[in-house]
């Protein structure tokens, strides 16, 4: 397969203009892709444009990144229905900030190769552009008309709860145009990427490019990403899944992909990973023959959280998984941090014991069924520690005369309790 044959088989590729594909097997090509400042972080949403860029960098094409200093103090109509929050410059300078070091992990930027990406700020050529410039130089060269035909926009103002359009929203695709115009005159980037909804914007620009300076310009864009069953990619019921582990714990993250469907397994690990097609092929055919072992979401899981947080992370979620599912040890609890911690036992039930109690010491039937309610009542505590059924850390509790002391903290303020295989409770020393 060539390059674009590859997109193709990984589900990568929806749209592509003409003569996009014998320009990209010419030789080295100079790309871009608009990234939303919105967040000091990407989240997996992100994940198929930051992918498709790698793989453009590895077919040794330039890939630069255009962070929307500019378009992100406008807002982009394209697949949304209502307009978004304005952003001010600093908010934006430290988002880009936060953007560039988690691209730096898998994209080159800094080598001195010469298809080692950029990133660029598009208000640092939009600050000066005055009002009036800008419709005399950019603004005629583009219709109403034109402009007025596009989806995105045409979905903003004839859709059901719809409040119809800002002028500021419906100069996007204009401002957009004059990024690629921009990047075209002085980096000779000949090709936009984007997801399916920026399709009106990328073709805005390449005519532009055509009407303005008679230039050749491509562009080609992706599928948008859902669910087999339909509902938004990236999206739990806590919000959205960050590729910043402060904000989704790289245990969260691997989880997240883990417990992803066969049918979806099947195609993220196609658009998510870096596997060969003949790799990826085997194990979607092995998978088919016993999927009750997962393997596919496994190997999906792994190659992505080793690819965002390195290998370590990786090792760290994978034993942390173990101590809810597996056989692990007090040891094992005692090694991983309190953000995952917190994230393995999220929604457990919890308890608080103030801390010159525990100083001094419990009785475990006392702990059980007294300073906590984890089980109903002293009779109760004695007959499952009677039959070895209550663990504390991880480790079987052998006696009722046991004491509980600070010397159970996880973290210097967490004791885990379990009764039977599978119940979990959560005592927080406070």
């Amino acid at each position: 397969m060539n390059f674009i044959e590859e997109l193709k088989w990984r589900g990568m590729l929806q749209d592509i203009m003409p003569g996009t594909e014998e320009l990209l097997n010419k030789g080295q090509t100079t790309l871009y892709v608009g990234i939303d400042p919105t967040a000091d972080s990407l989240h997996v949403g992100h994940l198929v444009s930051v992918m498709m860029m790698k793989h453009f960098q590895l077919a040794g094409h330039k890939p630069i990144f255009i962070i929307g200093g500019a378009t992100g103090m406008i807002g982009d109509p394209s697949g949304k229905s209502q307009e978004r929050n304005l952003l001010t410059e600093e908010t934006i300078q430290a988002n880009m900030a936060g953007i560039k070091a988690q691209l730096s992990r898998f994209i080159d930027f800094n080598s001195t190769a010469s298809n080692a990406a950029l990133m660029l700020n598009n208000y640092d050529w939009m600050k000066n552009f005055s009002f009036l410039d800008f419709i005399r130089d950019i603004g005629k060269h583009i219709t109403v008309n034109y402009m007025m035909a596009k989806d995105s926009v045409k979905r903003r103002l004839n859709g059901e709860f719809s409040e119809g359009m800002s002028f500021t929203e419906f100069t996007y695709q204009l401002v957009q145009g004059y990024d690629f115009l921009h990047l075209r005159k002085n980096y000779n980037c000949m090709v936009q990427v984007g997801g399916s909804d920026q399709w009106g914007n990328i073709t805005t620009g390449a005519e532009l490019i055509r009407r303005k300076e008679g230039w050749e310009a491509y562009g080609l864009t992706w599928p948008l990403m859902t669910k087999s069953d339909g509902k938004k990619f990236g999206k739990t019921e806590s919000g959205n899944i960050w590729l910043d582990p402060k904000r989704t714990s790289p245990y969260k993250f691997y989880q997240f992909w883990l417990n992803t469907t066969d049918e979806d397994a099947a195609r993220y690990i196609k658009i998510f990973t870096l596997l060969p097609p003949e790799e990826i092929d085997a194990l979607i055919a092995a998978h088919a023959q016993a999927p009750h072992l997962r393997n596919l979401q496994k190997t999906l899981a792994k190659e992505i959280t080793c690819l965002i947080h390195g290998e370590e992370a990786y090792q760290a979620a994978v034993e942390a998984s173990q101590i809810l599912f597996g056989n692990a040890t007090s040891e094992a609890l005692r090694k991983i941090d309190e953000d995952t911690f917190l994230s393995v036992f999220e929604g457990v039930p919890q308890f608080e014991i103030p801390a010159g109690e525990l100083e001094a010491g419990i009785g475990i039937v006392d702990f059980l069924a007294g300073k906590t309610s984890i089980l109903a009542s002293k009779g109760e505590a004695r007959r499952a520690l009677k039959s070895k059924a209550i663990s504390i850390n991880k480790e079987k509790v052998e006696s009722e005369d046991a004491i509980i002391d600070t010397r159970h903290l996880l973290n210097g303020k967490y004791i885990l309790a379990q009764s039977g295989k599978k119940n979990y409770f959560l005592v927080r020393c406070k």
